[in-house]
């Protein structure tokens, strides 16, 4: 009413239509003065597609976290989509709640970052009509984009013994989460084997992701017994290392190498510098969001995708080669 023009006319505006110039400058006056910007809800209720994708992150602190989050959002918009993020903390019924609410709004799709694949998580899946993507853990009735883990625990340790280390306590995670857990783990003691060169020492402590439980644990290990190496399954309980082995005036690596995973940018900045394993967590954002994208379209997709990781070289690992 405001620029003079028919409701069909001002739809074709915002749809991309064809507009005359003069009614197209009316409309544009009309915009700029009031600010209006049109109803994605109203949009949605009239289309079949909501241009609206769900996420469900198990946290939002983490670093890893951080860093898929961001660029599967970019990735998505770039796209002409929006997305709806949730977190579960950590809380299975939450992320299975979250999943629930997310199959009753209208969205186009849903990426989960899973710690957990479970009977539930799969009977949700088979009874879904909206494509759904898991990250983080392989997902047998669906599709999933997972990381390298066995590989990059595998290296870890064959890094450890090849400066010399067979004296090394493993600070992982519950077998809850599978990839972590359990697949980072087995890569990690596979890695240490070395035929014909059996290890003096070797113990696994499970603690969780918690900064506050990990240091627990890692001044539990302190207490009875000082290794030469801790590998630790992130880069978060690396850091409650060093602040246990600072507390006890032990220092890195002289009297403990340390490794992990993440590649945080904190690990650049201690002194000395954090060895650790970086997995290609924005190559894996981008890959989930350009999956799911091509699932909606119902285009052929790969059940599963593999992301590999690189190496972040630090000062953190004495050479004991060299002294021994």
């Amino acid at each position: 009413k405001a620029a003079g023009v028919g409701k069909s006319t001002v739809s074709r505006y915002f749809n991309h239509g064809y507009v005359s110039e003069d009614a197209r400058s009316k409309i544009s006056a009309v915009v700029r003065r009031t600010g209006f910007e049109p109803s994605v809800a109203a949009q949605n209720l009239r289309s079949k597609e909501s241009h609206t994708i769900g996420i469900i992150a198990p946290t939002m602190t983490s670093t890893v976290t951080g860093r898929q989050l961001t660029v599967i959002d970019e990735t998505l918009r770039a796209e002409g989509y929006s997305c709806i993020i949730m977190t579960a903390h950590h809380h299975r019924e939450r992320e299975i709640s979250a999943i629930e609410y997310m199959r009753s709004l209208k969205l186009d799709g849903v990426i989960l970052i899973a710690t957990t694949i479970d009977e539930k998580l799969e009977s949700l899946q088979k009874s879904s009509n909206v494509p759904f993507l898991v990250m983080g853990q392989e997902f047998e009735s669906g599709v999933s984009v997972v990381y390298d883990d066995y590989r990059a625990g595998r290296d870890a340790g064959r890094y450890a013994r090849k400066m010399g280390h067979d004296d090394v306590v493993y600070v992982g995670v519950s077998p809850n989460d599978q990839a972590v857990g359990v697949t980072r783990k087995q890569g990690v003691q596979d890695g240490l084997k070395q035929e014909g060169d059996e290890m003096k020492s070797f113990a696994f402590v499970e603690t969780s992701f918690s900064y506050e439980e990990a240091k627990e644990a890692c001044d539990r290990i302190l207490d009875e017994h000082v290794p030469t190496m801790m590998i630790c399954a992130t880069d978060k309980i690396c850091l409650a290392a060093y602040k246990s082995l600072s507390e006890r005036g032990l220092h890195v690596p002289e009297d403990v190498s340390l490794i992990g995973f993440g590649g945080y940018e904190a690990g650049q900045l201690l002194t000395p510098a954090l060895t650790s394993i970086r997995f290609k967590n924005e190559e894996a954002g981008v890959l989930a969001a350009k999956t799911l994208i091509s699932m909606i379209r119902n285009e052929p997709v790969s059940r599963m995708q593999t992301i590999g990781y690189e190496w972040s070289y630090g000062d953190s690992v004495l050479d004991r080669t060299k002294t021994n």
